[in-house]
């Protein structure tokens, strides 16, 4: 007898259906699992036939062969241990097979037969409702994050005899309800923690308000580190859509601990490699770019990073996503971040900011040798480029305490409202993303702006790439202040952050 049980295998971060077909036949008596199964799901054989004589079943002493279709598809992880257990169950008739095409079954087994976490459970709950099914029998531990996913039952169990009982209708088991609470915004840090850096901390609000890109450039000791920690406390609230994709990510990457509420804020090491920082290996995973989606990315000490980690930004910097190609396929994976970069002016520190205390002992080829490492490409993809100094230390008691985040964050949500209702229909929300004929269209200016622009593109003279990257803070600052149209003030603020190593 054959018996066919309904899983899922992850490609990226999306589950596609498997088929798992279990049939205990005539013949020595042994398991044999075919289908492109690794290591883990190899190992299900054992786990198996341990949990169901644990759980007081008998195990057949027949020849067993367990098909995971498609065949040509790798399967990966202890995903298919309760599908093929109830495969098997059903195989001698222990478990009725009038439910198991009404749900999704996926989950992990213990040698008691205890259900444990699986990876991707929430793509799975998508999945199920795009192929119109019932609902998904998984464990009690994926049971919250799946509950994201309304119009379907999400089904949580803890024991193979829970799973067995309920598809026989032996018992009923109450489907986890929806239960996604207000973000929280009790954050540990705050804006107004930071004393001056003034003009470091209005760069910030506007990066925050127009999803640009970011770049500060400062001595040792300036701040760079506290503000970047600080940028995910005035970034608006999470939409429901937002959370989604977050959470799924970390599902499909086995690091969800609970779902997502909050803008993520990612910060490797320079000595990360390209696969960590963009994503692959043999079993592809997303990479740090697509952990930090819908939030913060912060690259500390940007030139120490490997030059190719750094060129492997380009593509997910410019369509908010990445792709990781390899011979058996390619997969893309979301990746629309706020990069914040950080990075000091030469490899003592102080090019250009000494204090009287402090000075720079670097010979003009090592400052452009460290400099260079940046390449002008990553630069160009960079907005904002502020200059950092360091507030000396009896300055601070004297100064005041700053705005709060949440004063700032009121700011860049209405900012970010204007945006999403000028881009409405239009593949971008932000004007960071503005390509040169939305940036035509949308960026209008007085005639006394217009003409400060153009005096300034002689004078520098600007590249087209900055002319654009001028309009788009403009615009940025402008939504800040709630005008429709670029004024003169919008334009010499944005050319204020055109500053220390940007390129034309």
């Amino acid at each position: 007898m054959v018996s066919n049980v309904k899983s899922y295998t992850l490609i990226g971060v999306n589950a596609v259906e498997v088929l798992v077909q279990v049939d205990a036949g005539r013949g020595m008596p042994g398991t044999i699992v075919v289908g492109l199964p690794d290591s883990a799901v190899k190992e299900s054989r054992e786990r198996v036939k341990a949990a169901i004589v644990n759980s007081g079943y008998p195990f057949p002493a027949k020849k067993i062969v367990i098909n995971l279709a498609p065949a040509d598809v790798k399967k990966e992880g202890t995903i298919y241990d309760l599908p093929i257990s109830i495969g098997i169950l059903v195989a001698q008739n222990i478990v009725s097979g009038k439910r198991l095409n009404e749900y999704l079954i996926a989950g992990e087994l213990g040698l008691k037969g205890e259900i444990r976490k699986v990876k991707g459970a929430l793509a799975a709950a998508i999945l199920a409702k795009k192929k119109g099914y019932r609902g998904i029998i998984l464990p009690s531990e994926n049971a919250e994050e799946s509950s994201l996913i309304s119009g379907i039952e999400i089904i949580p169990i803890k024991h193979l005899s829970e799973a067995v009982a309920f598809l026989n209708g032996d018992i009923k088991i109450e489907p986890v309800k929806k239960n996604l609470t207000e973000n929280n915004f009790s954050f540990a840090v705050d804006m107004s923690d930071i004393a001056g850096q003034y003009h470091a901390k209005r760069a910030v609000e506007i990066a925050a308000a127009g999803g640009h890109n970011i770049l500060f450039v400062g001595p040792p000791g300036s701040g760079k580190t506290m503000l970047s920690r600080r940028i995910p406390t005035i970034l608006p609230p999470m939409t429901e859509k937002e959370i989604i994709e977050t959470t799924q990510i970390y599902s499909a990457a086995g690091m969800l601990s609970g779902i997502i509420t909050k803008r993520p804020y990612r910060a490797p090491h320079h000595t990360v490699s390209d696969v960590a920082l963009i994503g692959g290996g043999s079993s592809i995973r997303p990479g740090e770019v697509s952990l930090a989606h819908n939030g913060v990315l912060f690259l500390d000490e940007f030139p120490e990073f490997k030059r190719s980690a750094l060129e492997a930004l380009r593509q997910p910097i410019e369509d908010g996503e990445v792709t990781i190609s390899r011979i058996s396929g390619s997969v893309t994976f979301p990746a629309k971040f706020m990069l914040v970069a950080a990075m000091n002016p030469c490899p003592c520190g102080f090019y250009g900011f000494e204090d009287g205390v402090h000075y720079c002992t670097c010979s003009p080829a090592q400052v452009k040798r460290y400099r260079s490492k940046v390449s002008g490409p990553i630069l160009d993809r960079i907005d904002i480029h502020v200059s950092l100094p360091a507030v000396k230390p009896e300055e601070l008691a004297k100064m005041e305490k700053g705005e709060s985040s949440e004063k700032i964050r009121e700011r860049v949500t209405k900012a970010h409202e204007r945006q999403k209702e000028r881009f409405k229909g239009l593949p971008f929300s932000f004007n960071g993303k503005m390509d040169s004929k939305a940036i035509k269209k949308f960026c209008k200016l007085t005639d006394k702006a217009e003409e400060i622009l153009n005096r300034a593109v002689k004078t520098y003279a600007l590249s087209a790439r900055a002319y654009n990257r001028i309009l788009k803070l403009s615009l940025t600052i402008a939504d800040l202040d709630e005008s429709d149209i670029i004024q003169p003030k919008h334009i010499i603020e944005a050319l204020g952050f055109r500053e220390n190593i940007s390129a034309n």
